[in-house]
């Protein structure tokens, strides 16, 4: 009898452990997660990239071996909508290999992430749309990510004062 209550407080702190970290998983798919480790991989394996960088009429292409995924893919991971405060702000559809995340609420930076998934389940394609909109400033960026083949960043701003302005960045894996 002795052991009895030792093993069922063992248990019941098992449980409650238990349930303390399933809280604090991600309700939705980890873009901070996934984007951070695929800066450490591409850091590490060090591919060259035809990057072409254009603003407005302007545009400048160049072969690349970045220093910095990090910086480069931050725009990406900047897009996680696991806060705990959002866990329920975005409708989750899926359609064969595409899982969409899109925002309820429409004051949130973050509007809809679309990921396309090989039958094996790799990531093959991952689209993510933010816009952010006040009484002075307006922007949209469309971000494109194909794992080992190209990398898309458009951005559309308008600043009431300064006016409107457009920027992209496209990049290719030279393989």
């Amino acid at each position: 009898m002795r052991f009895s209550q030792p093993i069922l407080l063992l248990i019941f702190l098992t449980a409650c452990s238990g349930k303390e970290n399933l809280d604090n998983r991600n309700h939705y798919f980890d873009i901070k997660g996934y984007f951070t480790k695929e800066a450490e991989r591409l850091q590490q394996d060090g591919p060259v990239i035809e990057k072409t960088v254009s603003q407005n009429n302007g545009a400048e292409v160049k072969d690349v071996k970045l220093t910095n995924w990090s910086a480069e893919l931050e725009l990406f991971a900047e897009s996680d909508i696991n806060k705990p405060a959002w866990k329920d702000s975005y409708d989750i559809v899926r359609n064969g290999p595409e899982t969409r995340y899109v925002a309820k609420d429409t004051s949130l930076r973050t509007k809809s992430i679309a990921i396309v998934r090989s039958p094996k389940g790799d990531i093959r394609k991952i689209v993510i749309l933010n816009k952010t909109k006040n009484a002075l400033y307006s922007s949209e960026d469309e971000l494109v990510y194909i794992p080992d083949s190209i990398y898309q960043i458009k951005k559309h701003q308008s600043v009431s004062i300064i006016g409107r302005n457009s920027y992209a960045v496209s990049a290719r894996f030279k393989n």
